[in-house]
């Protein structure tokens, strides 16, 4: 059965109909959690909290099938952990009588000096040269979203692709970025 008859059978009442679901795509939901977040007590929760919206999603017939299931479940997920970081954040406000004097001297929180700039810029020329490594739809991605600054759905109606399509082509590119760096003993400063 595809993943929609699944989804139907289980907004009918169907529970067996869910399992096969949850087994279909565990696996992958769960790696793409653990990869965000790097912690595999937190990556089970956001897991459980995915699957637990998609179940209400579906139970209260908000589901639409707009595109692959495994999409909307991954969005789900991205989304939980990109509202758990906004609200980190904010909760992270710290008083200045709160804090060791001395800790709020540190260069790290001081304006940029002519000389981090120029390694700054050193180092975005050095990645730039690096991506010509890259396939051409790769390079694409990542010059558009890292220094144009255009958002995942701005990229994917340039380039006449999915938004999940863009996504994936900047994420294979970091990847191949890595390897390549790796392989040339690259090192990035700063």
């Amino acid at each position: 059965m595809t993943d929609h008859e699944l989804v139907v059978l289980y907004e009918e009442g169907n529970d067996s109909a869910f399992d096969v679901l949850l087994e279909r795509h565990q696996a992958y939901v769960y790696s793409y959690i653990l990869f965000l977040v790097k912690d595999s007590d937190v990556a089970n929760d956001y897991f459980q909290d995915t699957f637990s919206r998609a179940i209400v999603a579906i139970r209260s017939h908000k589901y639409q099938t707009s595109g692959k299931f495994s999409a909307w479940l991954i969005r789900i997920a991205h989304n939980l952990i990109l509202d758990q970081g906004r609200k980190t954040e904010t909760a992270q406000t710290v008083r200045e009588d709160q804090v060791n004097p001395k800790a709020l001297n540190s260069l790290r929180l001081s304006d940029a000096t002519r000389e981090d700039e120029m390694i700054d810029s050193q180092t975005r020329q050095d990645i730039r040269h690096l991506l010509d490594y890259l396939p051409e739809p790769q390079r694409e991605v990542i010059i558009m979203r890292f220094y144009d600054d255009l958002s995942f759905k701005e990229i994917a109606q340039l380039t006449g692709c999915s938004i999940n399509t863009a996504l994936g082509r900047c994420r294979y590119a970091l990847i191949n970025l890595r390897k390549i760096i790796g392989e040339k003993r690259f090192s990035l400063v700063g």
